[in-house]
């Protein structure tokens, strides 16, 4: 009798699959960077999908130089604003903040996120950071960076979103000279990033709340014979008696979605700021119109509608050539169904 296989159900990676903590997603590692320094980090927040006819750029495809019909991702990106400088030193007990020079000006809706810091003497952390770079105690410059959703018509809120970025290129001076000349200012999506780019997208996935192990991680529902007990949505078993406990990997109820998820290697396709190219008759769905700049991603990203989205440089960029796509139209009809 041959030897029956039967592999578990679902995945048991992203374990314990918890519900995140915060709605902005966090990046752990970026790429070296090279070049000039500037920023290695942008966000927006999700607006809608369309489609696109674009000349296939991707090397050694079968479709390579035809025109291909490619979903589309598309995401409002007004400007972000520098509130604070970070220097991190790199101890044997993980890496631990120096000092941050905060902006002498932040708009009115940053405090709805976080109080800035009261009498703060942005000359004096300044100073401070430029004697531990000089004493070699600076390992890298992260600068604090917030949103505008106050800007977009289609986010219902005021409350900025706040993260760290990472200044990237050169060498720890020129990487704080830069996190100077941009501190308070504003920042727009061109200068971080450039059509035919590949970046890494995070966010927080769509929420589903309380799941059972059917739906959660895909086991089969039990049949006439093996459910006389009335629970057809249940495990068979949850283990054996030794050890007298019940494992992690039992496939059991709990939170499904709400989950931090980053997706590498996504191509920009193009950095816009005429929104009428890119909005649908009547509006996304759940969304309206786009009145910013916007970035238009190939392929989806993670999140619902209206969510923060994240974009860092590839930190595995696949070996292969990517050239500025040529696309040829954009599908603005209408999502109404």
């Amino acid at each position: 009798m041959p030897t029956r296989h039967r592999p578990r159900r679902g995945s048991l990676a992203f374990s314990p699959r918890k519900r995140a903590s915060k709605a902005v997603a966090r990046f752990r590692s970026w790429s070296k960077g090279d070049g000039e320094p500037k920023m290695q980090g942008f966000a927006g927040y999700k607006a809608g999908m369309t489609h696109v006819l674009m000349l296939d750029n991707q090397t050694h495809s079968i479709t390579e130089g035809m025109e291909i019909s490619v979903p589309v991702t598309i995401l409002e990106t007004p400007s972000m604003k520098i509130a604070a400088i970070r220097a991190y030193d790199n101890t044997p007990y993980g890496t631990k903040s120096i000092t941050e020079a905060w902006a002498k000006e932040l708009d009115p809706e940053f405090s709805r996120s976080s109080p800035p810091p009261k009498n703060h003497d942005i000359q004096a952390a300044l100073k401070k950071i430029e004697e531990s770079i000089s004493e070699g105690m600076v390992d890298d410059i992260f600068v604090l960076t917030y949103t505008l959703p106050a800007r977009i018509s289609g986010i219902p809120k005021k409350k900025p979103d706040v993260m760290e970025n990472r200044i990237g290129g050169g060498d720890i001076s020129a990487r704080f000279e830069y996190a100077k000349k941009i501190l308070g200012k504003e920042i727009s999506i061109s200068d971080v990033f450039k059509d035919g780019e590949l970046v890494d997208v995070a966010a927080i996935t769509k929420g589903k709340g309380t799941q059972g192990p059917v739906k959660r991680w895909g086991i089969q529902v039990r049949k006439h014979k093996h459910a006389r007990t009335g629970k057809k949505r249940h495990v068979g078993t949850l283990g054996p008696w030794h050890p007298a406990r019940i494992r992690w990997q039992v496939p059991q109820l709990g939170q499904m979605g709400y989950h931090q998820r980053t997706e590498l290697n996504k191509q920009i396709l193009r950095i816009g700021s005429d929104s009428e190219d890119v909005n649908p008759k009547g509006g996304f769905l759940k969304y309206g119109t786009i009145d910013n700049r916007f970035v238009m991603i190939k392929g989806t990203v993670p999140g619902s509608v209206k969510r923060l989205i994240r974009m860092r440089p590839a930190i595995r960029p696949p070996m292969v050539s990517k050239s500025i796509p040529e696309i040829i139209y954009i599908s603005t009809e209408s999502k109404q169904g």
